[in-house]
């Protein structure tokens, strides 16, 4: 067997792959996530059920496939987006960010759906699972907005609430105080306050709730995110 039939093959099954993943998110945005069926989409493509699973063994781990896809390819473009503004401009990071992840769902709403809506019923992630890698990502960098404007936001959050490291997930408290030792626990319940602005107006959005009351759901996005500023006392710079 030469280079070439090797490379071949190569193409081929990833072509198959491609196929079988973009079946899969087709049934999920037709039938929800209870639609992924391994046999459905061999009958689809006309292969035999034991020829897709040389693909995938499981339905559990395409879907796992699925999420890893997904989630780093949303977190790569908010990365990037947030990463062309500069440092010094913390609150044009954070619309950056956002808009990056609405372009991103309104594109592949069936996306959003499978990483942010209900859960796949009977689904385990593995622990090795590429997703749970993208969400940490995901956390970690919205919890560097967060840190990058606290000098600024800490003076805007209400005074009738304490926070202690123990009210967190652990694994996400070690990965905040190694990565921004200066935040305090204050500073991850803000970050869920921030990561809950972005993504509310937008899931009403994905999931079809604004579009009967108003024309323009990105112009209240927008809205949505200056006064989220606002609440921080940040504005972009220049």
């Amino acid at each position: 067997m030469n280079d070439r039939t090797v490379s071949r093959r190569a193409r081929l099954r990833a072509d198959a792959s491609a196929e079988i993943k973009g079946i899969a998110m087709r049934l999920l945005a037709e039938g929800g996530p209870d639609a992924i069926s391994l046999r459905a989409i061999a009958r689809e493509m006309g292969m035999t059920a034991g020829a897709i699973y040389s693909y995938f063994a499981t339905r559990d781990e395409l879907i796992t496939t699925l999420i890893g896809d997904v989630y780093t390819g949303v977190v790569d473009a908010a990365e990037a987006a947030r990463d062309a503004v500069p440092e010094s401009d913390p609150g044009g990071r954070i619309l950056a960010w956002a808009h990056a992840i609405r372009d991103w769902a309104v594109a592949d709403p069936e996306g959003f759906r499978l990483i942010y809506g209900d859960p796949v019923p009977g689904y385990q992630p593995p622990d090795d699972s590429p997703g749970k890698d993208a969400e940490l990502r995901a956390c970690t960098g919205l919890v560097g907005l967060v840190a990058a404007s606290w000098p600024t936001a800490q003076a805007h959050q209400p005074t009738d609430r304490t926070y202690s490291w123990t009210d967190f997930d652990p694994a996400l408290v070690a990965h905040v105080r190694e990565d921004f030792p200066d935040l305090p626990p204050v500073g991850i319940a803000l970050t869920l306050r921030v990561w809950g602005r972005i993504h509310g107006l937008l899931a009403l959005e994905i999931y079809g709730h604004l579009r009967a009351l108003i024309h323009s759901p990105a112009a209240v996005y927008h809205d949505e995110l200056q006064d989220l500023l606002h609440s921080l006392g940040l504005q972009r710079a220049g």
